[in-house]
């Protein structure tokens, strides 16, 4: 096996500034690109629906590989994964930057997103690697989601900066100069290391979850402008590929998504947060900006800068919940941030905040602090007690998690959106229209709070241990006979 080597403190760091860069850089690339729908829909002449593939094409994508990306850097190693991860992500920015109409902006979107695929789960499999101690982890986890926090803090008002004084395409330009740094400082200075055993790839398993991910997304988002005919054979390949992935991923020896972890009650809650949280993020961001500049009538920069009252909690608080996580847990941070996210969408659905500055700007602020707090557990939670030769995969199904629920926040809010307004004068109705999509935050907020509490506690904490034992026996029955590679 190739291990990462012990390192230095100082070392250690840098590896963590490394990693965190990749995760600024497709952090980034969302917020910024959620400030410039507005102009992209006038310029492309993009409908509802159009804009939420914008956002949707890289997510299903990124959500369809990311496990594959996981198991694949385990096997041939993670700094080679995390490299290549780095050349195709930029260079997808640059043909999204030069995209001539929306549906080549869609593609090269998904081009990006193959790119992505192999930064994040990579990235937080270094990192697990590097930090060997649970509370570091814990704490190196925390300045991992604050990257979350700067890219919304920032990401609004850069991107409103750039859509007003050079266009929309400028906003693509700004992963060039990041990534770059990234890759040499990759190169130097990031120790390789893999699994002790290569994992074979699962290509059947792989085709069910592209099958799944990709009709669920397509049959949500076409379903308000399609007749129901069109849209119910995307339903049904949906539940076989469903169907089939119970079916088939059990049996094999080595599969894309081993079904094991979630014998584990914290895992298994993880998951289900994360893709809660990550769609009432989806679902907010795209009414937030729509309505601040498509009926309130501001400028790209004038919305980013109404979007930093949910920003600068949310960079505020993630370090904090990383060290409530190394030193309590993750209860206290999924409590807080169900409950902040809660309230922030019932404030928006059944008082209308968006209408009066004040309740727009304390549903922003609330939002900020719950999404601050969700982030860490969710990541510690997952990783915390695997093998550390399967932590790719399990950083990956996190990773997997939070795009597929953001994939769904917009496709579903989006599509509530659209039904909605229907042919109705857009300014007149998108209050009304979109408060079924503000229940729909709130719901997941409760679900955040919910799951929180009871996948938290002593038993679930039992379930976890016991899954770990039986994943750290047969890691080693596994590993008989199989000498390390140096």
């Amino acid at each position: 096996m190739v291990r990462m080597p012990e390192l230095s403190h100082r070392r250690r760091m840098l590896v963590l500034a490394i990693c965190c860069m990749s995760l600024l850089i497709v952090s980034l690339d969302n917020t910024v690109l959620n400030v410039a729908l507005p102009s992209m829909q006038r310029d492309l002449h993009a409908s509802t629906s159009g804009l939420q593939w914008t956002i949707d094409a890289y997510t299903l994508v990124l959500a369809s590989l990311l496990m594959l990306a996981g198991s694949t850097a385990d096997r041939i190693g993670r700094k080679r994964v995390f490299m290549a991860g780095l050349v195709v992500f930029t260079l997808g920015s640059v043909l999204c930057s030069l995209a001539p109409n929306l549906q080549a902006l869609v593609a090269f979107r998904m081009v990006q997103a193959v790119g992505g695929s192999m930064l994040n789960p990579v990235a937080m499999s270094i990192i697990t690697n590097t930090f060997t101690d649970p509370r570091e982890r814990a704490r190196a986890i925390g300045a991992w989601g604050a990257v979350v926090g700067i890219s919304m803090a920032a990401g609004p008002l850069v991107g409103g900066l750039l859509v007003e004084s050079v266009g929309w395409r400028s906003i693509f330009w700004i992963n060039l100069p990041v990534g770059l740094a990234a890759l040499l400082l990759t190169l130097r200075f990031v120790p390789e290391s893999r699994a002790g055993k290569a994992r074979r790839p699962d290509p059947v398993g792989q085709l069910l979850v592209i099958a799944l991910f990709g009709s669920l997304t397509y049959a949500i988002i076409e379903a308000p402008s399609t007749p129901p005919a069109s849209v119910a054979p995307l339903a049904v390949v949906a539940l076989a590929a469903l169907a089939g992935l119970l079916w088939y991923e059990p049996r094999r020896a080595e599969p894309l998504i081993d079904l094991r972890f979630f014998r584990s009650a914290p895992f298994s809650g993880a998951t289900v947060i994360a893709i809660s949280a990550f769609a009432a993020l989806g679902g907010f961001l795209f009414l937030s900006t729509l309505y601040l500049q498509n009926v309130r009538g501001l400028t790209a920069l004038e919305a980013g800068l109404w979007m930093l009252p949910m920003a600068a909690p949310t960079f505020l608080c993630a370090p904090l919940s990383g060290r409530l996580v190394g030193s309590r847990g993750p209860r206290v941070p999924l409590l807080i941030a169900g409950c902040a996210m809660t309230v922030s969408g019932i404030l928006f659905a059944a008082f209308e905040a968006e209408t009066s500055n004040t309740t727009l700007f304390a549903g922003y602020v609330l939002f900020g602090i719950g999404f601050g707090f969700v982030n860490a557990p969710i990541t510690n939670t997952a990783v915390s007690g695997m093998p550390r030769a399967q932590a790719g995969v399990a950083a990956a199904v996190a990773s997997t998690s939070r795009q597929l629920g953001q994939t769904l926040g917009v496709a579903v809010v989006g599509a509530v959106l659209a039904a909605g307004v229907g042919a109705s004068p857009y300014r007149e109705m998108f209050v009304s229209a979109a408060r079924p999509g503000w229940w729909i935050i709130a719901a997941c907020g409760f679900a955040v709070l919910a799951l929180g509490a009871v996948t938290s506690g002593r038993w679930a904490r039992g379930t976890a241990e016991r899954t770990a034992a039986r994943l750290e026996s047969a890691e080693v029955r596994d590993a008989v006979g199989a000498p390390e590679r140096a």
